[in-house]
């Protein structure tokens, strides 16, 4: 189990330095930097509610990671090759016309570095 509470005490109550609390309480003197950290980023004042269980507080100081944005749409790279040979047509307009129909989509430089590495798989025949 994690020693927050423990660590939180030895460094506001006790004053003790990152190194005397890792020493103390068995712990990577990183951890006991990374759990100050997100105790001033949390926004917690010492001393902390005799309310607040250890699961709520590491609940405040681990929260959830965010939920991922939906994926972004990928180019039809057969419409794209197939563009491609037509007179005219460049990456950058096909890509322009990708980012309108698609304002999330990819940037250019992943644009053609994919459409390139597909181009490569494409069979010659």
């Amino acid at each position: 189990m994690r020693m927050i509470r423990e660590v939180l005490r030895l460094k506001l109550d006790c004053g003790l330095s990152d190194r005397q609390i890792a020493k103390t309480a068995r712990i990577a003197r990183s951890s006991v930097g990374d759990y100050l950290q997100r105790f001033r980023d949390a926004g917690l004042v010492w001393p902390l509610s005799a309310a607040l269980s250890d699961r709520e507080l590491e609940a405040c100081l681990f929260p959830p990671p965010a939920v991922p944005r939906a994926q972004r749409p990928l180019p039809d790279w057969s419409t794209v090759h197939a563009e491609m040979r037509r007179k005219g047509v460049t990456l950058m307009l096909l890509w322009q016309e990708y980012k309108i129909a698609h304002p999330d989509g990819f940037q250019y430089a992943w644009f053609c570095d994919t459409y390139q590495a597909c181009r490569q798989r494409r069979d010659l025949v």
